[in-house]
């Protein structure tokens, strides 16, 4: 009887909350007002037409919109600042913004210690940064729209999403462009970023110093780089997807102990200068870049159609990688070490386009090992155009020679059980 009357007490004060809870609308012109006079739980709801911004949130509340409503910042400062925990931003249109990349001016700031923040469908034309948090735990972003502003250069813009020191933030179904950065995770960690669409930038996602993070069932095109994974560790990056960026698909610069699985590369392109069509020297795609990344699980990834699959080099070590697949890559891979490395785990490799091996007890795995850069890739890396010659016995004599008389072949990569068949297709990415 006594847990009966407890419930009902319960349930009377959450009904008696609700009800008292005011859903205010407000007119263009009133917004500072409603915000001095607001309570916690109370639901402003702006009408359509311009309502000026510079506006600090200091109440728990939620703040919806009109479609047709438009909060504009008069290009000062940060339009909408939360300094109030259980804060809900759901469904506005914000629009110039300052545009001072130093004073962290942006179209929304969320605070330090303003936790739980929801910051939901909207539509933030950036300047500086389109959403900043700054010091918080457990909010959530879904669903917004962000773009940066043309006509200032490259560098001078802020970044999309901006997560400085946050923690058990779920950043999902945004849509990120011509912003620097798409998104950048800063000293974040036990973060989750989710099926967001990042295009026309520097980098699609750039993490530094962040630890513990889920990266998964992101894409990137047109950035300078799709995913740029630096100094972290602990990241879990899986099912994400970048095709038709420069330069790099996955950048991993100082990256331990994670795991980089079930992702696709295509179509890197050569980097080129910013704003022109100049290509870079040296700056030939890759779908896999490794510089000083160590101790990570690399596997059943798709490589494909790019100048260079993977290349690894300035200390990477230790990293297992397995059941990837290199499909008509110019250059499968590029290594750059002083000791070989063995790319197959418990009996199974990778699968190579170019192998040229055979499997005569039909069980999956060739039965001659493949080792993708031996000194005949090198030779293809200076002369290109002497790939028209891979498959001719001259090739083949050369190849045979390097196995015949091991001090003859470079040290490299080598897969000693090839897979006959992909472990992923093009056909189930296009």
């Amino acid at each position: 009887m006594k847990i009966t009357q407890t419930f009902l007490l319960t349930a009377l004060i959450g009904w008696s909350t609700l009800l008292s809870a005011a859903i205010i609308q407000v007119a263009p012109g009133e917004l500072p007002a409603r915000l001095a006079e607001a309570q916690d739980g109370d639901h402003l709801h702006l009408l359509a037409g311009e309502h000026i911004g510079s506006i600090v949130i200091e109440r728990s509340i939620r703040l919806t919109a009109e479609p047709d409503a438009v909060v504009d910042g008069e290009g000062t400062g940060s339009i909408l600042t939360v300094k109030a925990p259980d804060v809900t931003v759901d469904g506005l249109t914000l629009r110039n913004a300052g545009r001072l990349i130093a004073e962290l001016e942006a179209g929304i700031f969320v605070g330090r210690n303003a936790d739980n923040a929801r910051i939901l469908n909207n539509r933030i034309y950036a300047r500086a940064f389109g959403i900043w948090l700054d010091s918080s735990k457990d909010s959530w972003l879904e669903g917004n729209h962000i773009s940066g502003d043309v006509s200032l250069r490259s560098q001078d813009r802020g970044n999309g999403l901006h997560l400085f020191n946050v923690s058990k933030a779920t950043v999902k179904n945004n849509r990120v462009e011509l912003t620097r950065d798409g998104i950048y995770m800063d000293a974040s960690n036990n973060n989750r970023l989710i099926g967001n669409q990042l295009h026309d930038q520097r980098y699609g996602v750039h993490y530094m110093f962040s630890h513990f993070n889920e990266i998964a069932g992101n894409r990137t095109w047109g950035n300078r780089t799709g995913f740029a994974l630096m100094a972290s560790h602990t990241l879990h990056v899986h099912g994400n997807h970048a095709d038709g960026d420069q330069n790099y698909g996955f950048l991993l610069n100082d990256l331990k102990n994670s795991t980089i699985e079930n992702n696709t590369a295509l179509n890197i392109d050569h980097g080129t200068s910013p704003g022109t069509d100049v290509r870079i020297t040296g700056a030939e795609g890759k779908a896999l870049f490794l510089y000083n990344a160590n101790s990570n699980v690399i596997r059943d990834n798709l490589m494909a159609n790019t100048a260079i699959g993977v290349h690894l080099t300035a200390g990477s070590s230790n990293n297992r990688i397995y059941r990837n697949n290199l499909v008509n890559n110019r250059s499968q891979v590029m290594y750059v070490a002083t000791g070989g490395s063995e790319w197959s785990h418990d009996g199974q490799g990778n699968f190579w386009t170019d192998y040229v091996g055979w499997d005569m007890d039909s069980d999956g795995i060739g039965d001659v090992a493949h080792e993708p850069n031996d000194a005949v890739d090198r030779l293809l890396w200076t002369y290109p155009m002497a790939r028209v010659l891979m498959n001719s016995p001259a090739v083949q004599l050369l190849r045979w020679v390097q196995r015949a008389f091991p001090v003859l072949r470079p040290p490299g990569v080598k897969d000693s059980f090839p897979l006959m068949r992909p472990t992923r297709s093009l056909e189930e990415v296009s």
